[in-house]
C-alpha cells in the first residue's frame, strides 16, 4: 500500500527533525528503513519509540548485565511488570517507573499520573494492585520553589491513591541542593494474582481485533515520551501541556474491568498506553507476537473535534488500554467494558502481513517493515570516564574536618541529625496518604524499615521497601549500586521476609557525558553483584536519563523496589522498642568510615570522603541471622542503621512509635578506640539495632552464621532518656527533645505554605 503525506502536514525539514529530537544520523536510518522520505506521522512516531524515555538506546547494553533469572521468576524485564512466585499457586507482580519531568513542570498531575500509569502496569498483568509505593528527591525545604514542588507532588501521590483505593504504605524521601532543579518521583506498584491468571502483552492471532478500551483520546502529554527524555530548562514551563491529566475514578472502573476481561478469557493480550500512547502500546505488542497490525485513527474513540493521526497515536491521555481481543468476543469485551460506563472500541486488528501500518480511513499515513520499528532502534555505547573532581572528593581526608564548637555536646549533634529532612519522621508526607484501606496493612508508614501486607487466605506476607542513598552513588558509584540492594534487602529482612526480587528506577542525568555514563555503568555493575550475592534477581524497572536542569545534574540515584515474603505474618517486625528491660544487641560492627555522611553534609555541608564499604558477604550473614533470630520469637524489634549512623538509629527505635517511646542506656566502650564522630554518626553496613528477651538465643543464632552480636545496652522508661556512654564524652539525651527534633521537623518546614503560587497553567492544559 501506498504511504502519502497527509493534506496540511508540516514539510519534514531538518529543523522539523531536529525538533523531534532526532539526530541526522538517526534520520538517515529511518530513510534507509523506510526506502523513502517519511510523512509526518511517522516522524513522529519514530521521535516517540526511538526517544530514550521508550527506547532505553543509552541503557540496554549495561542493562542485559543485569541477573534476571531465578526459579520463583515468572515474567522478567520485557513487560508491563515483573513476576514472581511466591508459593501455594500465588505470584506478586511489581514495577517501578519515574514521573520526574512532568512533576518538575506541573507537580500535582505529575505525579498523580505517574501513580496511575504505575497500577496500569501490574493490572494489566492480571494482578489486583495491593500496594503503592514511592521514592521521591527535593532540593532543601528552605526553598519555597521546593516546598511547592513537595506540597503538589504529595497531593498528587494521595489524591490519585486514595481515590482508586489502593493504600501507599511505603517508600524513601530525601533532600539535597543536587535536586533543586530536577526533582525525582518514582512510583512502585505490587499486585497479586494465581500464577494461573498471568497475562502479557503479546499480540498474536492473525485476524484477532485490536480493540482501545477505557477513556477517549485527548491532546493532553503528547510528545511527553521525547520530553522525558531532554535536559530540563528554563522553557520546560511551556511544556506543561506535556504533562497528562489524571482521572483516578475512571482508573478504579478500568481496573475492575480489566481483570474481569482477563478472567473472562475473552481476550489473549493488554496494554497500557503509557509513555508514547498509542504509537507504543501497539508496535510493542507487535513485536512480542512477530506479527504485523494495522490501526484505523478514524475508529479510535476521542474526546476533541478536529484530532490527526499524529495526535491520536502520540497523545498519552491517561486510563486507556490496548486490547486484543479473541475475535468473534468483540461483542462480549463491549458488554464488560459498558458494565464499568467505559468505551470498547475495534481500532484495527492483528494482521499476517509483517508490516506495522497506521490508516486514516483509506488513507496510509504510516507504515514501517516487519518488526523493525522497535528493533532497529539505534543503540549507543558512549564515553565513561571518572570525574578527576569526584575522584578527589572521594580522597579528602574527612576525618580531618575540626568540629563545630556545639558538637562538644553529641545530643546538640544527634538533634542535628534528627532534625534533618532526609532523617526526620516523614508523617507531614504519608498522614496525606491512605495506608489501611483494604486493611490488608499490618506495618505500615513509620512502623518498620519496611511496609507489610498480609496476603488474604494464607499465612503470608509481603515486605516492600524502596531505597537509595544518591550521595553514595555519586562519590563512588559501583560501591553506592551495592549499598542502594544491600540496604533495601536490609530494611526487608528487618521485618522478617527474605528478600527475594527487586525492580528498578535508575535517575541519571545526561548519558552523553562521559561522567554520568560512567556513574550509570558502574552503579549497574554494582546493583548486579549485590543482586547475584543476595539472590534478588531484577525483574524489571525503568531508566530515566536526562534528569538535568540549569542548576546541575541529579546525584545518580538508582532507586530500588525490593520485595521480600514472611512465611508467617506473625512474625512481622517493627523498629520501635516496645517495652522497658529488653536487650539491645548490635549485629555487626562499628567502624571508622565517616565518609558521605548526612553527618558530614547536614553538619558541616561537606560531601566528601568514600561511602563506607560493601561486603556482600556480611550482608548475606547478617539477613540469614535476621530471618532465623525472627523466626524464633526472640527478636522484639529491628531497626538498620543507615542515614546518621548508630546514633540516629537508637534514637528512631527509642521516638518512631509517638504512642510508645521509650528510653535506652548504651555503652560503646568495646569501640572506644574508634573516632568518636565515626563511632557515633558514621555509615558502616551491614548493621541492624535489635531488641529481644533471649540474648542466648541471638547469640547462637549470629555464631552459626558468623556475624558479631554485642550487647550494647537495654532499653528504659522513656524518663530515662538515651544515654549513651563508651565513648569519649558521653552524653544523655532527654526523649522528648529528640522526638520533637525528629517528628516535627518537616511539618514546621511545610508550615510555611503556601509561600509560592503555583505558575497559571499553559495554554492547553485543563484546569
Amino acid at each position: 500500500m501506498t504511504v502519502t503525506p497527509r493534506v496540511g502536514d508540516p514539510i519534514i525539514s531538518p529543523a522539523l527533525i531536529a525538533e523531534h529530537g532526532i539526530t541526522p544520523d538517526e534520520f538517515e536510518r529511518l530513510v534507509a528503513m523506510l526506502g523513502r522520505q517519511p510523512t509526518f506521522t511517522e516522524l513522529g512516531i519514530i521521535s516517540a519509540l526511538w526517544s530514550e524515555h521508550c527506547s532505553y538506546k543509552h541503557s540496554r547494553p549495561v542493562l542485559r548485565t543485569l541477573p534476571t533469572k531465578a526459579p520463583w521468576v515468572l515474567q522478567g524485564p520485557g513487560e508491563n511488570a515483573g513476576v514472581i512466585s511466591i508459593g501455594d499457586g500465588l505470584a506478586v507482580a511489581f514495577k517501578i517507573e519515574s514521573h520526574n519531568h512532568p512533576s518538575a513542570v506541573e507537580p500535582y498531575q505529575g505525579a498523580a499520573t505517574g501513580v496511575g500509569g504505575i497500577l496500569r502496569d501490574v493490572f494489566t498483568m492480571g494482578a489486583r494492585p495491593i500496594a503503592m509505593l514511592n521514592s521521591l528527591r527535593f532540593g532543601s525545604l528552605e526553598s519555597p520553589r521546593v516546598r511547592y514542588l513537595v506540597a503538589g507532588v504529595v497531593r498528587g501521590i494521595g489524591d490519585y491513591g486514595n481515590c482508586v483505593g489502593i493504600p501507599t504504605v511505603a517508600g524513601d524521601i530525601m533532600f539535597d541542593e543536587s535536586y533543586e532543579g530536577n526533582p525525582l518521583v518514582n512510583a512502585m506498584c505490587v499486585g497479586i494474582l494465581r500464577e494461573e491468571e498471568l497475562i502479557r502483552a503479546k499480540a498474536e492471532g492473525v485476524g484477532n481485533p485490536i480493540m482501545a478500551v477505557g477513556a477517549r483520546t485527548g491532546r493532553d502529554g503528547i510528545h511527553g515520551a521525547s520530553f522525558a527524555s531532554e535536559d530540563l530548562s528554563h522553557e520546560s514551563d511551556a511544556k506543561r501541556p506535556r504533562v497528562q491529566v489524571g482521572d483516578p475514578f475512571t482508573e478504579k472502573l478500568l481496573l475492575e474491568a480489566t481483570l474481569e476481561l482477563i478472567a473472562s478469557g475473552h481476550v489473549v493480550a493488554i496494554q497500557d498506553m503509557g509513555a508514547a500512547g498509542l504509537v507504543s502500546s501497539s508496535a510493542e505488542m507487535a513485536e512480542r507476537g512477530d506479527v504485523g497490525v494495522v490501526i484505523d485513527t478514524l475508529k479510535v474513540p476521542v474526546r476533541e473535534q478536529g484530532m490527526t493521526p499524529y495526535e491520536i497515536l502520540l497523545s498519552e491521555s491517561q486510563e486507556r488500554m490496548l486490547v486484543v481481543a479473541t475475535r468473534g468476543r468483540e461483542e462480549q469485551v463491549r458488554e464488560i467494558l459498558a458494565k464499568w460506563d467505559l468505551h470498547a472500541e475495534v481500532i484495527g486488528e492483528v494482521i499476517a502481513e509483517p508490516v506495522y501500518r497506521v490508516v486514516e480511513g483509506d488513507h496510509v499515513v504510516a507504515e514501517f517493515p516487519g518488526t523493525r520499528l522497535v528493533t532497529d532502534c539505534p543503540s549507543y555505547t558512549p564515553e565513561a570516564r571518572e570525574s578527576d573532581a569526584i575522584i578527589a572528593l572521594r580522597a579528602r581526608d574527612v576525618h580531618g574536618i575540626p568540629e563545630r564548637p556545639e558538637e562538644r555536646d553529641p545530643a546538640w549533634t544527634l538533634e542535628q541529625l534528627l532534625s534533618s529532612p532526609t532523617i526526620a519522621s516523614k508523617q507531614w508526607m504519608y498522614r496525606q496518604y491512605d495506608s489501611t484501606v483494604r486493611t490488608n496493612t499490618v506495618l505500615g508508614p513509620g512502623a518498620a524499615d519496611a511496609a507489610v501486607l498480609r496476603i488474604r487466605g494464607t499465612t503470608k506476607g509481603l515486605a516492600v521497601k524502596t531505597d537509595c542513598n544518591g550521595r553514595y552513588v555519586y562519590l563512588e558509584p559501583r560501591v553506592g549500586g551495592r549499598i542502594a540492594v544491600a540496604e533495601a534487602a536490609r530494611n526487608v529482612a528487618c521485618t522478617g521476609a527474605r528478600p527475594r526480587a527487586i525492580t528498578n528506577c535508575l535517575n541519571f542525568g545526561n548519558p552523553k557525558k562521559p561522567d554520568v555514563f560512567w556513574q550509570f555503568k558502574e552503579a549497574v555493575g554494582g546493583m548486579g553483584e549485590a543482586c547475584e550475592a543476595l539472590e534478588t534477581p531484577v525483574t524489571g524497572g525503568n531508566v530515566s536519563l536526562y534528569n538535568e536542569s540549569p542548576t546541575g545534574t541529579v546525584y545518580p540515584t538508582p532507586t530500588i523496589g525490593m520485595v521480600g515474603v514472611l512465611d508467617n505474618i506473625a512474625h512481622a517486625t517493627g523498629m520501635a522498642f516496645r517495652a522497658a528491660g529488653h536487650t539491645i544487641v548490635l549485629l555487626g560492627d562499628l567502624t571508622d568510615e565517616l565518609g558521605a555522611s548526612e553527618y558530614l553534609s547536614r553538619i558541616h555541608d561537606v560531601v566528601a570522603g568514600a561511602p563506607p564499604k560493601c561486603d556482600l558477604v556480611s550482608e548475606r550473614a547478617l539477613i540469614d541471622t535476621l530471618l532465623d533470630a525472627i523466626q524464633t520469637g526472640a527478636v522484639r524489634s529491628a531497626h538498620d542503621c543507615s542515614e546518621g549512623g548508630l546514633a540516629v538509629a537508637l534514637a528512631e527505635c527509642c521516638i518512631a512509635d509517638q504512642r510508645a517511646m521509650f528510653g535506652a542506656t548504651v555503652n560503646l566502650s568495646v569501640w572506644e578506640a574508634l573516632p568518636e564522630r565515626a563511632a557515633l554518626f558514621g555509615e558502616a553496613q551491614a548493621r541492624v539495632i535489635i531488641s529481644t528477651t533471649d540474648v542466648s538465643a541471638i547469640r547462637e543464632i549470629a555464631a552459626k552464621h558468623g556475624v558479631r552480636a554485642t550487647v550494647i545496652g537495654a532499653t528504659m522508661p522513656p524518663e530515662a532518656g538515651l544515654e549513651v556512654i563508651g565513648t569519649k564524652r558521653g552524653f544523655t539525651a532527654a526523649i522528648a527533645r529528640l522526638a520533637d527534633a525528629y517528628h516535627g521537623a518537616i511539618e514546621r518546614a511545610m508550615a510555611r505554605m503556601p509561600d509560592i503560587a503555583p505558575p497559571a497553567p499553559a495554554t492547553g492544559v485543563p484546569a
